[in-house]
């Protein structure tokens, strides 16, 4: 009986029973933050330093999302007062409420 190489190879090839284990296992390793809850003063100098931004100030931002922190810095593009919303660099929308920290450059 004479086999190919590729039939014979294919016999060799890794065999993954738990189809997806090792992806879910990943996952898990990411490391999620709880949202801090913000001081009485860390909310009054938050609502100061927004209160300074215009469209088009340089700004550095940390804020929550995705169950975790993020800093941005960019441009404000745009701010929406409805929504409480604030765009930087016209890509990321940040939720007013989600900010921790503003530095204006």
């Amino acid at each position: 009986m004479v086999v190919n190489r590729v039939a014979r190879a294919k016999q060799f090839l890794p065999f993954d029973a738990l189809a997806g284990l090792q992806e879910a296992l990943r996952e898990k390793e990411v490391e999620y933050e709880e949202k801090k809850d913000l001081s009485e003063e860390t909310l009054t100098k938050l609502d100061e330093s927004f209160n300074k931004i215009e469209i088009g100030s340089n700004v550095k931002i940390k804020y929550y999302k995705n169950r975790k922190y993020n800093e941005i810095i960019g441009e404000v593009t745009n701010i929406d007062y409805v929504r409480k919303k604030i765009q930087i660099n016209k890509s990321e929308n940040i939720n007013i409420s989600d900010i921790i920290n503003i530095s204006i450059n």
